[in-house]
């Protein structure tokens, strides 16, 4: 015997379940999204502060902060601080996510 009551409960069950099976794949979806802005601000720090320590070495040509700006630029990336110290260059660099900013710090120069 079933009761006129209980009609329309599994809709509502199964309802509940894909919202939440659809906020835990947005909160993967975003955090997956964070990482990999951080991945690329990382290695955008990495490849802009190499190049600016090749200009501060003369390995290459120009300004090493313009350099590393133009280098990090191409990595989609933007420049926040390049700090030269002798020979050594201290660079962080920013990716957007949405409304958040991803950064990456790297150091450059020769063995200490």
């Amino acid at each position: 015997m079933r009761l006129a009551d209980d009609r329309g409960s599994g809709t509502v069950l199964v309802l509940g379940i894909a919202a939440a099976v659809l906020a835990l794949a947005l909160l993967v979806v975003g955090a997956g999204t964070a990482s990999i802005a951080q991945a690329r601000a990382a290695a955008a720090a990495d490849a802009a502060a190499l190049a600016a320590a090749d200009a501060l070495s003369g390995y290459a040509t120009g300004d090493p902060c313009g350099l590393a700006s133009r280098v990090a630029a191409a990595s989609g990336a933007r420049l926040d601080a390049c700090e030269v110290t002798g020979l050594d260059v201290r660079i962080a660099a920013s990716v957007p996510v949405g409304p958040l900013v991803a950064s990456g710090v790297a150091r450059a120069g020769p063995p200490r």
